[in-house]
């Protein structure tokens, strides 16, 4: 069963911790290598990371070279493993199942007993290793692993969300492609049988979009360029890019989350549907709105839109509000707890308090479905 990027992190260490390997197995360009890199900035134990491509390497880059001592030959690790015998890091072993079988085979004794001829890695170095294999295997040119070889290490399948994706990138691509994600989810990537030949969309071809488009000023005030669509059906393919081409065109029309929780204006999305008023909720998650105290325009205007929106958001709104508050002082959450809870609702003549009853109870008449 696959997991998300969340839950992976949430597990992974307890494995590190006991310093035996992981292998992440998953469709390319979601993120592995990324998540790898997020994964050592959090480990207290490790210093840097040395990432290996054992689709690259042949027998000698992996165990080393021999040299004569005596009568007898030495191996000499080569410097990447001497360093990770010397100094505690995470070792990165990419596309291993794309390797050469020799190679394979020399890895076995690293991720069985952590030491290839007699070279012992450091007590606190750790393994991560990557794949393409595993349930999307059939779609790519790798080599099986056989039983034997995936015993060796704990074996993690990642099928990360669109809001592992989000909240990644919410200070990482600019904010028209986030937006554009976050109201597009399905043009993130491609979850289908792949066409040969053809462009698709990946969450790793996004962010090289959008770091191509900022480069080139092409998301400031040329957004009309013609050359914006060429660039986009290069990255992520064509149906992508005419989706992208129309939400650039409009994007300085698209509603703000100012224009919801600063100044109210709720006509602006008075013809949403259920999708586009759940892409603005997730926008106010992401931008962590919630982790200051809001004045009491900001908060009656929030309470105001959570009316307004299907149930189910009005309740994922709510519980966004409240986890978020958390940061605040202790009296300071409270304050604005009431404070929200006590609002009257123009559109219901309520409390929030009473209106959060009733659509529990299924007695609330909530936004448009």
């Amino acid at each position: 069963m696959a997991i998300d990027f969340k839950t992976f992190q949430s597990v992974a260490f307890h494995v590190l911790n006991s310093r035996f390997p992981i292998i992440l197995r998953g469709r390319h360009g979601i993120g592995k290598s990324e998540i790898v890199y997020q994964l050592e900035e959090q480990l207290k134990y490790t210093d840097g990371v040395i990432e290996r491509r054992a689709s690259q390497m042949t027998e000698g880059d992996l165990i080393g070279l021999p040299s004569i001592n005596g009568n007898s030959t030495v191996w000499n690790p080569p410097d990447w493993f001497k360093t990770a015998c010397d100094q505690p890091v995470l070792l990165f072993l990419d596309e291993i199942d794309r390797a050469t079988p020799e190679v394979r085979q020399g890895i076995f004794e690293l991720t069985d007993s952590r030491k290839i001829n007699g070279h012992v890695l450091h007590k606190d170095t750790v393994i991560v290793a990557a794949v393409n294999g595993g349930e999307h295997g059939a779609e790519y040119q790798v080599g099986e692993m056989d039983p034997a070889e995936l015993d060796r290490y704990t074996v993690f399948d990642v099928e990360p969300t669109v809001e592992d994706w989000l909240t990644w990138a919410k200070e990482k691509v600019s904010g028209v492609v986030w937006d554009f994600i976050n109201n597009h989810r399905n043009h993130l990537e491609h979850n289908e049988s792949f066409e040969p030949n053809k462009v698709y969309p990946s969450r790793r071809s996004w962010v090289r979009l959008d770091e191509t488009l900022q480069m080139a000023c092409l998301l400031q005030d040329k957004m009309d360029d013609p050359a914006l669509f060429v660039l986009s059906q290069s990255f992520v393919g064509f149906e992508a890019a005419v989706k992208f081409k129309d939400f650039t065109a409009n994007w300085e029309r698209q509603v703000s989350l100012a224009d919801i929780i600063d100044h109210g204006r709720f006509e602006l999305v008075k013809d949403f549907s259920i999708n586009e008023h759940g892409a603005i909720i997730e926008k106010m998650e992401q931008k962590e709105i919630f982790k200051s105290a809001l004045d009491d325009t900001q908060r009656e205007n929030i309470a105001e839109y959570m009316s307004l929106v299907p149930g189910e958001l009005a309740m994922k709104l709510f519980t966004n509000f409240t986890n978020e508050i958390v940061n605040l002082q202790d009296e300071d959450k409270i304050s604005e707890i009431v404070k929200f809870m006590e609002h009257r609702l123009k559109s219901q003549d309520m409390l929030v308090k009473d209106y959060l009853v009733d659509l529990i109870a299924g007695k609330a008449e909530d936004g448009k479905e």
